[in-house]
């Protein structure tokens, strides 16, 4: 008999939403009406220019091995638009590309994180984060925002939940999957109690481009030179210029954690493909025009659906300030029997919402928010009322 698989794999655990999204995918096949509301990225297709850029690579058979931090190309150019955009001042040396953020958060956490060190995450958060962390050898140790305080965390939930085995903490603004921005008056405070006991800091910024309402949005790195040294900044071209497939991603911090973090990436993965890379850099550097139209078309698809949503009776959501998810309170419904089915969590609620209502969401017990359902906006405005439509007469005939 051939030995067990390890034990750090064998104790990471499937995503939640995977047998809600296999069933959605099989009634589609089934050519079956379901409106799907799971997407994680923009319904909108990568800008001309960008693509171009791409083929141009090929043409000019840009095709081959790059060194595995990138070419110095997109690093500057990652430079030069993140000073812009963030007031983030850093050098080529710094900037480390990969295959997405989700790649470099990974590598991120396998640099800084030894076994059995403890890692902070700000929750609710993206789920993949937790399950990164238990990767590495390490201990997630979540730190729970409510609705009423908007799904942010304070300075003192952070405090209390560090150890001397704590070696990071990890913040997404604007956030995966609440869509709430941390204010520069909150970042400081959190920064304050990171620098204090030497903690890195990863700062997912994968949204920054895509806030509401007019606010000013700030990067917890660029509150002063001391946060520098202490962050991890995740970004990438995947959410603001449509460009989840060519799977670009890119990370800054000190030197030497840039260093052994594109170590890390050597002798695993290498750097991402020629082409794409070429592609990031026309994203980068060309205007940015197709970033605000995107902006405010999410913007408007956010009210539409805020408010439809907040008028069906069960359900509420509050205004998410950036990315384009909201979170459904659903809590109201938790012991109740729906359709001859006792509804006991939001996995429940999200499985009787696909089979009977045709609607399929994101059950957010992974993102460590039981009792929610996200909802991508990331769709046409057609389908966001579809998918409301069908809400209220699943509800109303349950």
């Amino acid at each position: 008999m051939v030995k067990p698989i390890s034990k750090i794999a064998s104790g990471i655990s499937a995503s939640v939403t995977l047998e809600i999204n296999a069933l959605f995918k099989q009634m589609k096949a089934d050519g079956i009406d379901v409106v799907g509301f799971g997407a994680g990225e923009p319904d909108f297709n990568t800008p001309e220019n960008i693509k171009e850029a791409g083929i141009q690579a090929i043409r000019d058979n840009k095709t081959r091995y790059t060194p595995a931090a990138g070419i110095m190309e997109l690093r500057q150019a990652v430079c030069d638009r993140l000073r812009e955009d963030l007031n983030l001042d850093y050098q080529p040396s710094q900037v480390v590309v990969a295959s997405g953020a989700k790649h470099n958060v990974y590598a991120a956490i396998m640099t800084v994180c030894d076994p059995g060190d403890e890692v902070v995450i700000a929750a609710p958060y993206w789920l993949s984060y937790s399950e990164m962390v238990r990767m590495a050898g390490a201990v997630p140790v979540e730190v729970f925002a409510s609705e009423e305080n908007h799904f942010k965390i304070t300075a003192e939930q952070l405090e209390a939940a560090i150890t001397d085995k704590t070696k990071m903490f990890m913040l997404n603004s604007p956030s995966n999957p609440t869509g709430m921005v941390y204010s520069k008056e909150e970042l400081e405070a959190l920064a304050a109690v990171c620098v204090k006991h030497g903690l890195y800091i990863l700062a997912d910024d994968i949204y920054y481009k895509l806030v509401y309402d007019g606010i000013e949005y700030t990067s917890i790195a660029s509150l002063n030179e001391d946060m520098k040294e202490h962050c991890i900044v995740i970004n990438g071209v995947s959410k603001s210029y449509a460009m989840t497939g060519w799977r670009i991603g890119y990370a800054l911090a000190n030197p030497q954690v840039a260093k052994a973090m594109a170590n890390y990436l050597s002798h695993s993965t290498s750097a991402p493909a020629t082409m794409a890379q070429w592609a990031a850099v026309e994203a980068l550097t060309a205007p940015q025009d197709s970033v605000e139209e995107m902006r405010k078309v999410f913007e408007q698809r956010r009210n539409h659906l805020v408010e439809r949503m907040n008028k069906i009776e069960g359900v509420s959501c509050i205004r998410p300030q950036g990315a384009f998810y909201v979170m459904m309170n659903m809590s109201s419904f938790v012991g109740k029997t729906m359709y001859g089915h006792v509804i006991e969590s939001d996995v429940d609620f999200a499985k009787l919402f696909l089979e009977k209502g045709l609607v399929a969401t994101v059950p957010c017990t992974g993102f460590a928010a039981p009792n929610y359902l996200r909802w991508s906006y990331a769709t046409s405005m057609e389908q966001i009322d579809k998918g409301l439509d069908r809400l209220e007469k699943f509800i109303a005939e349950a």
